[in-house]
């Protein structure tokens, strides 16, 4: 007569006849105000009022198997049974949820009015995993619905052996588990949950990114390249998947089609390039793990360079490697190999080092640096001179004897003029450019006297002048 929404009534009734033991009544009564939910697969478990029957239910649970106590069920618990086993739930758990009429009234309410979520969970807290995958299966939910109902819950309850089990024994193949494991392999690297994120690739034979986690393990967290000696094992891990991942490529190659559809694909000959960079990678590691050793180790920088990073981090393995050994020449060889595999801008990272040679005040390594970069066989013509004119556009405190040993070490008269004219020896400039072809000589005679002019050195103007 007031016009009161009666929901709350049949729910209180509903809840009454539960405690009464009437099952078959509550659900009637419970069939007045309980409503299905619109979205089965909402990341919940559905309304307060089915969650507070289901919670009720289980709480109550007696223990009374049909199988083994028939004398003692009561004709309605019988009744209330046989009723819900006639509702054709796709899947039963063997053992006690299958015989006990409490359990088959959580099903019940939760087949009518829960989500699919709430039902996963149901078979989940009463260690039913199988019945689990299969209504995701059959309902095809979301992947979330996957991650929030049973990965999560195995992990943590260290059933995740058991469920890569399970998985595998419903499909050998896991092909119909592609999309909830991949989400799991996101889910994981989200929460930086990288062991067991390695764990379960090696389950999905998933050997290339599985290769990329063994990456992580190799290079997160180090300082140092006695470090990454320690870690060693890791790369050994990374050519190990990989050459497994090139053996079942060229096995399916004969077969029509690829059956690996989830898993992370690569060509043949990425594969092989990636197995290079690590072999290349454990010289590196070897090299500078003994370098700091024998206490010769003298860049710290903020980040460790591996091989493993863009181009510039590339680069500065080049330079660590060359200058961290005893001298330039024993780490040219492995420095070299790296400009060459990566197709890196050689000249650059001399230069590079070169710097840092003069930062040190080790000049006669930079004469050393010249001779393996002329010996090295892929250097263009003024590529010493370069390295060199780079120097000296930084740095105009060199020694004068070591300045002067590194510009009679140029090619090119012209570039050696250049040097002269930077750290401002206008008298060498001078003696260099009247070598040179008349024509030539004199406009460069012509421009050392303008800088002479210039900087106020009437002695080498004068001289000049009187060339001219």
């Amino acid at each position: 007569k007031s016009g009161l929404d009666p929901g709350g009534a049949w729910h209180a009734w509903g809840m009454a006849c539960l405690k009464a033991g009437n099952l078959s009544s509550a659900r009637e009564k419970f069939n007045r105000c309980l409503k299905p939910p619109m979205d089965l697969n909402q990341l919940n478990h559905g309304s307060r009022l089915v969650q507070d029957v289901i919670q009720y239910l289980e709480s109550t649970v007696k223990p009374i198997l049909i199988a083994d106590d028939d004398y003692f069920t009561t004709l309605r618990e019988l009744e209330a049974t046989l009723r819900t086993r006639s509702l054709s739930l796709e899947m039963m758990c063997e053992g006690k949820i299958q015989h006990n009429s409490y359990y088959q009234e959580c099903l019940f309410y939760l087949h009518s009015y829960g989500t699919n979520l709430a039902i996963i969970s149901f078979y989940m807290r009463h260690d039913c995993m199988r019945e689990a995958l299969l209504h995701l299966l059959n309902k095809e939910s979301p992947s979330e619905v996957f991650i929030e109902g049973i990965f999560i819950p195995s992990y943590e309850s260290g059933k995740l052996h058991m469920l890569e089990n399970l998985l595998e024994t419903i499909d050998p193949g896991l092909e119909s588990w592609g999309v909830y494991l991949i989400a799991a392999c996101k889910y994981l690297q989200r929460k930086n949950y990288y062991h067991i994120l390695y764990e379960l690739q090696q389950f999905m034979k998933d050997h290339v990114r599985a290769a990329m986690t063994c990456i992580r393990f190799f290079t997160h967290g180090a300082k140092s390249y006695t470090e990454l000696g320690g870690k060693q094992t890791w790369l050994l891990k990374i050519k190990d998947h990989l050459k497994v991942y090139l053996q079942e490529v060229s096995r399916s190659s004969g077969r029509k089609k690829m059956a690996f559809t989830f898993r992370k694909k690569m060509s043949a000959t990425d594969v092989s390039r990636h197995i290079n960079t690590v072999d290349l990678q454990m010289e590196v590691t070897k090299f500078l793990h003994r370098c700091e050793s024998s206490g010769n180790s003298q860049m710290t920088g903020s980040s460790l360079p591996t091989l493993f990073g863009n181009n510039n981090m590339k680069m500065d393995v080049a330079c660590k490697v060359m200058l961290e050994g005893k001298n330039i020449e024993e780490g040219f060889g492995i420095a070299f190999r790296v400009l060459q595999d990566f197709q890196l801008e050689a000249t650059e990272v001399y230069s590079k080092v070169a710097k840092q040679l003069v930062k040190q005040q080790k000049y006669s390594e930079i004469r050393q640096l010249l001779k393996c970069v002329n010996e090295s066989g892929v250097a263009a013509k003024n590529d010493g001179d370069n390295i060199i004119l780079n120097c000296l556009n930084e740095f105009k405190n060199i020694p004068a004897e070591d300045l002067d040993n590194l510009i009679q070490d140029m090619d090119s008269d012209e570039n050696k003029i250049q040097a002269y004219v930077m750290c401002n020896k206008l008298r060498s400039a001078y003696l260099v450019s009247v070598r040179q072809e008349k024509t030539r000589a004199v406009q460069l005679v012509q421009h050392v006297r303008q800088l002479a002019e210039n900087s106020g050195d009437d002695v080498v103007k004068a001289i000049c002048a009187q060339w001219l």
